[in-house]
Order: structure tokens, then C-alpha cells, then sequence
């Protein structure tokens, strides 16, 4: 086995029997064991439940890559934690964006979908020239008031995802990032509809042409109505931050993060404990189950050669009540039926049943708040993708896992 794959995470869960080591990523129960949206059985299902957790892009600490910035660091061990769970749920959606949630990873990958593969892994090497290296998020994050080498919260992370996603017009992939623990639907739409890179002059008249078919009474921030068909749905990333507490997470959401778990558009949670993020990829019993970030790994120059080291073969679990506050949830969805599926679902199974929701969902957004712009960082005319060193405004410390 890789001893790369060995993750000090999981070494807690070795028991030993008959003088030499057993892996007890799952307990032997009969609950089931849901991840990312899959139901599996812990007693008969152990062999597809670890291949689903294997085939997890997994992201650690690296050691040895460019410096960030040709003078920043060199290794992200102690403060790159969030910025590798953000890799990987990311990641994550892009597998299903591209191969499909049922995709599995084999060491050989001599599958048709190899190409894509790597080209997703490519897309998270450590180096400059990759769109979501640790290399751009750190730069990208001075922007959002962090500079190289501090800590990131969920929000942080989920704020220089969004701006960094523009770039990847492979993927072609929205992420959205929920306000004030409330999800828009008209916001999600209007952006999932649009492009990072159309012109307002184009934007407006394909709104001039379509506005008379418009019968819902919904309207842009100008007052123009949405046309039923401005452009192609494109996939979208939904984060929604949340602070689900003061010091410790309050248990009132615990069944509800369940919820969110076992739904097929999550890509899962980041989050963690104090000084250590995780992301959480399903549940257990009272247990979430997460991959685990804080490995140091050499730098791979080129991660379609030797990517063993992007797969862990056994992941790690914690109590849900151990769960720092300050969390974000991901889901992805790939039509805008997946989106339209995930609201009712959300609407009933987290919002309606509970009298402390952990967000809420509106159809239209309040009138108090601001107007929604999609793409805030463009101008109209596509930015090339560089390395980032502006300092522009500060987002809440709120989120920040201290």
C-alpha cells in the first residue's frame, strides 16, 4: 500500500487482532451508512462503501510545490486545511459534472472517462498555472481580506471558489453562495442562466426580446422581466455558510444535517473541529464521516502521472455533536430539475419540520437586500486567469474556525 494513504486521521481507528492491524473505518451495525446521497448497508455492503470513499478526490497537505508567489510559502501544512476541504468538495461536483455521481476510481483507469479524470485532477495541482490550485485560492483569498498563510473559514473558502470558478470554462460550473443563511431561487436561477462572460448589452436585449412571452411577475434588479430561456442551464455549486451556534453547535440541527447528507445533490460538508477542517462526506449513527486533510504529501508535478495520492482508503469518523458551529453545505446540481428537486426537498424535510431552521429558502429575494449581480468581478469582457494580489474587501469573520 502507498504510505501516503495512511492518514495519521484514521491510525485512531486501527484495532489490533491476532497480533497484527485491522481497519475499522465503519462500525459492524445494522444503521445505515449514508454517503453523499447513497444508502449503503455497513454489514453487506462494506466493499461498495469503501470504494465510493476511495473514490473520493482526496486533497491534503503538500510539501515542496513553486512558493506562492515565487516568495510565500512552500508547503500549506498548519493553514491550508479549509482551502483542502474546499478542494474537495469542489472537486467532488466536478465528478459529477463530468463523470457522474456512480463513478468509481480504479488504479489503472483504463476507462473511457480516464481523460476527464485527470483532466479534473489537473485541475487541483499544486502549482500557479492550475485554476484551482492552493496556489491560486491562497492568492485569490487576499482579495477577501487573508493573506497568504492565514487561516480560511467555510465562507472564505466558498467566496474565492465562486471567483476562481469564471476561469474553468471546461466545467462551466456556477457556484452560488448563499447570503444571510437564506437561499434565493430566482437568484440561483438568474445566475445558473447568465454567463460570467456575456456582455450586459447582449444580456439586456436577449431580456428586450423575451419580454413579452414573460407571464410569472418575476423581474431582474432593473425591473426587466427573466426570460424563460436567456441561455442553457449551467451546473451549479450551491454553498450555503451557516453558524449553527455560539461555541458549540447546537444539537437542534443535528437531525437536519442528517437531512442534507442523505440527499443525491450533496457534495457534502466542510467544516470541522477547532484548528482542524474536515469535509464530511455522510453519517453513521450519531457519526459523521469525513476525509481528512491534514496529511503531508509530497508535491506531484503532475497528478495524472503518480495519483495514488489523491485517493484515501479508509476515511475517519467523529460524534456530530463534536461538530464546530461554523459550517458550510455544498450540493450540486446538474439540471435545473436537480435544482428544482432539491428545494422541495430542502422545503420539506429541513425548513418546514423545525422551528429553528438552519436557513430558509425564498422564492424572490426580500426587497431590503441589495440587487443581485451574478458575477460581481466582471466588467463585461473575460479577465485573464493570472495570479491574484489585490486586496479588495473583507468578508465576516464570523465563519472562521478559531
Amino acid at each position: 500500500m502507498n504510505p501516503n494513504l495512511m492518514s495519521a486521521s484514521f491510525v485512531a481507528s486501527l484495532t489490533y487482532e491476532s497480533g497484527g492491524l485491522e481497519y475499522e473505518d465503519f462500525p459492524v451495525t445494522e444503521d445505515p451508512v449514508y454517503i453523499l446521497g447513497q444508502s449503503y448497508s455497513a454489514l453487506y455492503d462494506r466493499e461498495e462503501l469503501q470504494n465510493d470513499i476511495l473514490s473520493k478526490i482526496w486533497c491534503t497537505y503538500r510539501k515542496n510545490f513553486a512558493s506562492i508567489g515565487g516568495t510565500g510559502p512552500s508547503c500549506d501544512a498548519g493553514w491550508g486545511c479549509m482551502l483542502r476541504c474546499g478542494q474537495m468538495m469542489l472537486a467532488q461536483a466536478l465528478i459529477g459534472r463530468h463523470l457522474g455521481r456512480d463513478w468509481r476510481w480504479n488504479s489503472k483507469n483504463k476507462e473511457a472517462n480516464a481523460q476527464k479524470y485527470y483532466d479534473i485532477l489537473r485541475l487541483f495541482g499544486d502549482k500557479k498555472g492550475a485554476y484551482y490550485s492552493i496556489h491560486q485560492i491562497a492568492s485569490m483569498g487576499v482579495s477577501e481580506g487573508k493573506a497568504v498563510g492565514q487561516w480560511f473559514g467555510p465562507n472564505t473558502v466558498a467566496q474565492v471558489l465562486k471567483k476562481l470558478s469564471v476561469y474553468d470554462e471546461w466545467s462551466s460550473v456556477s457556484i452560488h453562495v448563499a447570503l444571510d443563511n437564506t437561499v434565493i431561487i430566482d437568484d440561483v436561477k438568474m445566475m445558473c442562466k447568465s454567463s460570467p462572460n456575456t456582455p450586459d448589452d447582449v444580456v439586456m436585449n436577449a431580456i428586450d426580446q423575451n419580454a413579452k412571452t414573460i407571464k410569472d411577475g418575476r423581474h431582474l434588479p432593473n425591473g426587466l422581466p427573466i426570460p424563460h430561456k436567456m441561455a442553457d442551464w449551467r451546473p451549479l455549486l450551491l454553498i450555503v455558510p451557516l453558524r449553527l451556534g455560539l461555541s458549540e453547535m447546537n444539537e437542534v440541527y443535528v437531525d437536519s444535517l442528517k437531512v442534507c447528507l442523505t440527499l443525491k445533490q450533496s457534495v457534502g460538508i466542510i467544516g470541522g473541529k477547532p484548528n482542524h477542517a474536515h469535509w464530511f462526506v455522510g453519517y453513521v449513527g450519531d457519526e459523521l464521516v469525513y476525509l481528512d486533510p491534514h496529511t503531508t504529501q509530497l508535491y506531484v508535478d503532475n497528478p495524472a502521472d503518480d495519483d495514488s495520492s489523491y485517493h484515501c482508503m479508509y476515511s475517519s469518523r467523529m460524534k456530530i455533536t463534536q461538530l464546530d458551529p461554523s459550517i458550510a453545505l455544498g450540493f450540486y446540481c446538474h439540471t435545473e430539475e436537480d435544482f428544482d428537486r432539491l428545494c422541495r426537498e430542502l422545503i420539506q424535510n429541513v425548513v418546514q419540520p423545525n422551528k429553528t431552521p438552519m436557513f430558509e429558502i425564498h422564492q424572490v429575494r426580500p426587497r431590503h437586500w441589495p440587487p443581485f449581480e451574478p458575477y460581481p468581478d466582471q466588467s463585461g469582457t473575460k479577465t485573464e486567469f493570472a495570479y491574484f494580489e489585490e486586496r479588495q474587501y473583507d468578508t465576516d469573520d464570523e465563519y472562521e474556525l478559531l
